[in-house]
């Protein structure tokens, strides 16, 4: 287990959040069907740093993005979720 530093609440044990999805899976509303499904199904797995939708799900409940290597589970960055967050 591991910590994440919630922007809102400090350091808290790893299973206080849950796992959403990574950001490149974020689809708009107004995406045309063929560029959903392949945001959805269709995304590479690579090793190595990624940005990642979290929540806060046991504390303030707040969604957050990670920057975490998928390989060695360092997180780099922390930072609420919002328009600014997936730029």
């Amino acid at each position: 287990m591991y910590q994440i530093d919630c922007p809102h609440c400090g350091p808290r044990a790893q299973s206080e959040f849950t796992f959403d999805r990574p950001v490149e899976a974020i689809v708009p509303p107004d995406a045309a069907a063929a560029d959903a499904l392949q945001a959805l199904y269709t995304r590479t797995n690579p090793m190595g740093v990624d940005d990642e939708v979290w929540r806060h799900t046991y504390g303030c409940r707040a969604w957050l993005v990670l920057t975490r290597d998928r390989v060695s589970h360092a997180i780099d960055a922390v930072r609420a979720l919002g328009p600014e967050a997936l730029s």
